[in-house]
């Protein structure tokens, strides 16, 4: 693009979406737990895993706490165990430090934290799948699960991201997670719960604490379920949950432009539910929100290098390619099969290098016209800024707000984005 042509004016927008929120996350805790009528009759001394994932769940150390605490005031010794499949490099200690950084330690907590990349074999499927469960959790007195509930970003299915899921590929660890995606996203609709039914069967799974969360990732309702309700009523909770995600209301996108990515912000990085890009083989594409071509400008601080979701993206910076953790990256990569999704983009020097690249692909007349949104990331999408033909296209629309004024497309003298 000639340096004499206009970039586009943009404005910020506020998007509403319908939220409930839960003000006592603690409060709720206890008392879905304790309605579970789980924790009762407990052996003394009695060890129990509680599980910890690697997602930036909302609240996510406070719920653990309080239920580690539960389980103290119950006269059990628990402690946390990570169950995040290959997450943090595929090793016990990377994984610690993803907990760290989500807030769950031994300071924290009040209590070990145990990881381990060692499973045992618990069972297996008819078709002769092995049903594999870290060591730590299966030689526990008692399990109890702790995860979001949400539409998955790679299939669909009954059950998606959640309490089955977090059995089959989050317990399973690097072994297990392996053997999970062996058969692709199709296989995974099939695999997670029986899985989760086999883990449930075989294992003390005491009870589920599901978490669902509105479209401004805070905590909206915790639901405690006994492990034999798990699957019976998780997949209603995914339909609620499915209908509180936020999305892009504005359509027909030209450039997406994605300020951060991360495993903290999504297993894939950006949530393909919002990008409306899957990008896997049998999987159809989203209809909306219609997006052409997408820029991504850095790695999320809280992903450890972690660059999964990668190759979702059309271009990134030389900032974001100096951010990866190759080996990390790729233990994921290799652990789901969806190896596409960590190819690396088309790389270039600076942001301004970077759209400039795009409005030449995707051969706009008048760049100045272009149709650009830019996010921070797709977990945070109260607030975007779209450009001015966007704007102007979805003025009136009941759920979106100007937030200022149009402003110039502007870029420092490093070329970065202001």
């Amino acid at each position: 693009m000639s340096s004499t042509q206009p970039y586009p004016r943009m404005v910020e927008l506020r998007q509403r979406f319908d939220a409930v929120v839960l003000h006592d996350v603690p409060g709720a805790a206890r008392r879905e737990v304790a309605a579970t009528g789980a924790l009762e009759g407990l052996q003394p001394g009695a060890r129990i895993a509680v599980t910890a994932g690697s997602r930036g769940i909302a609240n996510i150390a406070s719920i653990t706490r309080t239920v580690v605490d539960l389980l103290v005031e119950a006269g059990a010794r628990p402690f946390v165990v990570p169950a995040m499949g290959s997450h943090g490099g595929a090793a016990a200690e990377g994984q610690r430090q993803v907990l760290d950084s989500y807030g769950i330690s031994e300071a924290t907590m009040g209590v070990p934290v145990e990881a381990t990349m060692d499973v045992v074999e618990v069972t297996r499927l008819d078709d002769g799948t092995p049903v594999l469960v870290n060591r730590l959790a299966a030689e526990a007195d008692g399990i109890v699960l702790i995860n979001r509930v949400k539409p998955h970003t790679s299939f669909r299915g009954r059950f998606e991201s959640g309490l089955m899921k977090m059995m089959t590929i989050g317990l399973g660890s690097h072994r297990g997670a392996t053997f999970a995606h062996a058969q692709g996203a199709d296989g995974l609709a099939r695999l997670v719960p029986a899985v989760g039914a086999a883990v449930i069967a075989n294992l003390p799974v005491l009870l589920g604490l599901a978490i669902i969360e509105n479209a401004y990732d805070q905590t909206a309702r915790l639901v405690g379920l006994r492990g034999d309700q798990i699957e019976a009523q998780e997949p209603e909770l995914l339909i609620e949950a499915r209908a509180a995600m936020p999305r892009l209301l504005v359509q027909g996108i030209d450039l997406l432009i994605v300020d951060e990515m991360g495993k903290d912000i999504s297993g894939t990085g950006m949530d393909t539910n919002v990008l409306g890009r899957m990008m896997l083989p049998g999987i159809p594409e989203p209809e909306a929100p219609g997006v052409k071509r997408i820029m991504v400008r850095a790695l999320s601080e809280r992903t450890h290098g972690n660059a999964n979701g990668v190759g979702l993206a059309d271009v990134i910076t030389r900032r974001l390619h100096g951010q990866i953790d190759f080996p990390a990256t790729y233990a994921n990569a290799f652990t789901s099969t969806f190896l596409n999704r960590a190819y690396i983009p088309v790389v270039m020097e600076t942001d301004r290098e970077a759209v400039e690249a795009m409005f030449e692909v995707l051969r706009l007349e008048k760049p100045g016209e272009a149709r650009l949104v830019r996010l921070r990331n797709t977990l945070e999408l109260e607030h975007i800024q779209v450009s001015e033909t966007l704007a102007g296209e979805f003025d009136g629309h009941p759920d979106l707000e100007r937030e200022g004024d149009l402003k110039p497309m502007t870029f420092n003298a490093a070329g970065a984005l202001v």
